[in-house]
């Protein structure tokens, strides 16, 4: 069987697609990602970066302080068992993210937990294969596939993520944990000068620990950062550890001058920001879909989610590279489905 629309990525911008998709009754497959060792350390399980996050403050439509009884109502029991009890306000990232797979099932999208090593769209239907070695038809792809944060690899960066290391000041920075408290942004672009000068209207300093003596930044980025009297910039440092305990996550970051590897000097912190990049999750499409510069999908017409392939829809992070948050990634799978929805009319696929 060909399938009308294969949705691969299970963030917010596929599970987007996959509701509005399966309401057009054009029963998607959604292939979600495998459950590996090696999706884990990449950052790329099923759910997408929010399943990574504990507090999601600027989703809108969840304000309430405990939605327990929402989410036992509302998510499959034999998902709903595995989660952390709800804390705080807002809703949690496992929680939004589960919520939407429902909704998605419940219109009757197909979930598929594989992840797509290889796709032809050199004909049609386009072909794609998985992991656990399925073979799949479709006449249409929207590619959801988001963008994976970057860090330095330390063994106490990923012991403390969302315990106070985190790569979205945007997401996270106005946490309770991180307010009037000092934090340290790792980076010297212009994403490290965002995530600093936004941090600071949080935090009560923000350290940015930079491996050289001058920024990469652009210069109007780098002046208003190096402006910023809350910022503290360490030159000629790296960082050699996150400092922390499993009961209050990050307490500090040591760091290493690049100049005298004896020179060392610990950092009081409660946050540990890495601002180094994200890299775009499309190895799978093995150059048949055009990129920028930056490795994301380009979108070839404004305003629409077409790619350089005639069938082939991008949405959320991985042709985003820079909003980068869930409420515009949903907010391009709607657009994707639409698109997709309005191509197959028109090629008289119903």
């Amino acid at each position: 069987m060909t399938e009308k629309v294969v949705i691969i990525g299970s963030g917010p911008a596929g599970w987007a697609a996959a509701i509005y998709t399966s309401r057009a009754d054009l029963k998607p497959l959604v292939i979600e990602g495998a459950v590996t060792e090696d999706n884990r350390l990449k950052g790329t399980l099923p759910l997408g970066q929010l399943a990574l996050t504990t507090e999601v403050e600027n989703y809108p439509g969840f304000p309430v302080a405990n939605l327990e009884g929402y989410l036992d109502n509302a998510i499959d029991k034999s998902r709903r068992q595995y989660m952390a009890p709800h804390e705080g306000h807002g809703v949690s990232g496992p929680e939004l993210m589960e919520l939407m797979r429902q909704q998605a099932s419940n219109f009757g999208a197909t979930i598929q937990t594989d992840d797509v090593v290889e796709i032809d769209l050199s004909s049609r239907p386009f072909r794609l294969k998985t992991l656990g070695g399925k073979e799949v038809e479709s006449h249409s792809v929207i590619v959801a596939t988001g963008a994976r944060a970057n860090y330095l690899g330390l063994e106490s960066e990923e012991r403390f993520k969302n315990a106070g290391v985190s790569a979205c000041a945007v997401c996270d920075g106005a946490l309770p944990r991180f307010r009037n408290k000092p934090l340290v942004v790792v980076g010297g672009g212009d994403s490290a000068m965002e995530e600093a000068t936004f941090l600071t209207k949080f935090a009560s300093t923000v350290y940015i620990v930079h491996r050289r003596d001058e920024f990469r930044a652009s210069k109007i980025m780098a002046e208003r950062a190096l402006a910023n009297e809350k910022i503290d910039v360490k030159w000629n440092t790296v960082v050699d550890e996150v400092l922390g305990t499993d009961d209050a996550g990050v307490t500090g970051v040591r760091v290493r001058s690049t100049k005298d590897d004896s020179q060392t000097e610990e950092l009081d912190a409660s946050g540990y920001f890495a601002a180094i990049g994200h890299t775009p999750n499309t190895d799978f499409l093995g150059g048949q879909v055009e990129l920028n510069d930056k490795g994301y999908i380009v979108w070839t017409t404004p305003a629409r989610t077409y790619t350089s392939v005639e069938g082939v829809f991008a949405a959320g992070d991985v042709a985003d590279d820079y909003y980068r948050q869930a409420i515009t990634a949903a907010g391009t799978g709607c657009m994707a489905a639409l698109d997709a929805e309005r191509w197959l009319a028109a090629k008289g696929i119903e």
